[in-house]
């Protein structure tokens, strides 16, 4: 696990809930549980403020850091893909987006539904309720999103008209399904030892970081798509709650190592 990816784990599932704010010190501390030198974490936190990431203030002899309000936003989007699946059931319509965005040259692409971007603008304005507004050119973002709704929407896929779901570039579900498995394999077995608390307060820690990484890159490449297009021994869902017991089985210990870190 890299310095920089457990900085901002600790701001999102533990620091957040405790002023938002950590002395250099205790970060370095709570790093330490992972293998990572002081030096090593002083470095990564000097790093992150000059990119923005992190703002920085003395109090006292003390460095304190938290994050700036890009970040929170940041880890707040990923939280909310992270923990959250879409449960309401389909309605068997696709709403299809088509956007343009400038390029560099001044010249405009177009795509349509069946890409990642596509997927969460189209999200974006159903959930509003209507199209975003023209731009004019040169100004950068959308310059146009004209919305259309469908009940069939195939996509292109090596050539051939295949229904969103099968497998190809874009929809690999077998590939990722294997990934589902792999997840379950080594954290399934894991959940009666969370459960009687065996791990003490700082493996508890190490392993919830572990849990959060491993999975975290999940909801990326999963479309989350309904049900009727997924193979009927899909394991994503199974995945998802695996991983949801597991969060919360961890909390209490973790927090606890999290907590003696910060008053040390």
């Amino acid at each position: 696990m890299r310095a920089r990816s457990l900085v901002f784990d600790r701001f999102g599932d533990y620091l957040r809930y405790r002023s938002g704010r950590v002395r250099l010190r205790a970060l370095a501390a709570m790093l330490g549980c992972f293998g990572i030198q002081e030096a090593t974490a002083r470095v990564v936190a000097a790093r992150l403020r000059r990119e923005g990431r992190l703002t920085a203030e003395r109090e006292g002899r003390e460095t304190v850091y938290s994050l700036t309000r890009e970040s929170w936003q940041m880890l707040d989007e990923g939280r909310a893909r992270v923990f959250h699946r879409v449960s309401a059931p389909w309605d068997g319509q696709w709403h299809m987006v088509i956007y343009q965005v400038p390029r560099p040259s001044g010249h405009c692409g177009s795509s349509s539904a069946g890409g990642c971007v596509a997927g969460l603008l189209a999200a974006v304005l159903v959930g509003l309720g209507e199209p975003a507004r023209p731009r004019p050119p040169g100004q950068g973002g959308l310059r146009r999103v004209p919305g259309r709704t469908a009940p069939h929407l195939p996509l292109q896929v090596g050539g051939e008209r295949r229904r969103p779901g099968h497998r190809g570039p874009r929809w690999d579900l077998a590939a990722l399904d294997r990934d589902y498995r792999d997840l379950l394999g080594r954290y399934e077995p894991q959940v009666a030892r969370y459960r009687a608390g065996a791990l003490d307060d700082r493996a508890s820690l190490v392993e919830r970081m572990r849990l959060i990484y491993d999975y975290r890159h999940f909801p990326f490449r999963d479309h989350d798509l309904p049900s009727e297009l997924l193979p009927e021994d899909w394991h994503g869902r199974q995945a998802h709650d695996a991983f949801l017991r597991a969060h919360g089985l961890l909390r209490v210990p973790a927090e606890r190592a999290v907590d003696k870190a910060l008053d040390g």
